[in-house]
């Protein structure tokens, strides 16, 4: 049996949690998000040339990781069928301190495919104001970073040093030093 003959076979929810759903499709086990849920991620850079990145504990890696900011959309009773440009400047504001004046869409990417179908809407944050200090809500523990561009490979490989993992989305802002 083929990865093509296995797209046609019957979809099985193995198990389903509240936001997580383990699915079985022929050969293939995956997972995706639950109710529809997708994500906003946000590329903040400011007028200064900084990017705006958090860092939080994440239990499956068992350690902190350094990202770019982002939220569910749509993971509440009250926000379902959200628009992702407004749950990302609302994750922006919450996690980071840094509210919008607008934002751009970039797309839609996949995390994972070959194990998970979640995909995630990239969204480009323009006009930045600070206006708090940012760190999440009551339940998280977020810390901002801001960091200038051109230091972005060096901070990056620090933080390798210092034991944090390095979301795969980070890659937006190494990629033209990875073609060097």
């Amino acid at each position: 049996m083929n990865d093509i003959a296995d797209a046609d076979a019957p979809e099985e929810v193995v198990w389903q949690g509240k936001f997580i759903t383990t699915r079985r499709r022929g050969r293939w086990e995956y997972v995706g998000r639950a109710r529809g849920i997708h994500a906003a991620v946000i590329l903040a850079v400011d007028d200064e040339d900084h990017v705006i990145l958090v860092d939080q504990y994440r239990v499956p890696l068992g350690r902190r990781c350094v990202e770019l900011p982002a939220g569910l959309v749509g993971d509440h009773d009250h926000n379902q069928g959200e628009d992702a440009a407004l749950a990302g400047a609302r994750e922006l504001e919450e996690e980071t301190g840094y509210r919008p004046g607008r934002m751009e869409v970039l797309g839609e990417f996949f995390s994972s495919p070959g194990m998970v179908s979640e995909s995630f809407t990239l969204l480009r944050a323009h006009d930045l104001v600070k206006v708090s200090d940012g760190g999440g809500v009551e339940s998280e523990d977020i810390v901002v970073h801001r960091v200038p561009l051109r230091e972005i490979t060096d901070a990056v490989e620090r933080w390798r040093e210092e034991g944090y993992a390095i979301d795969v989305k980070i890659l937006t802002l190494l990629g033209p030093a990875l073609l060097c």
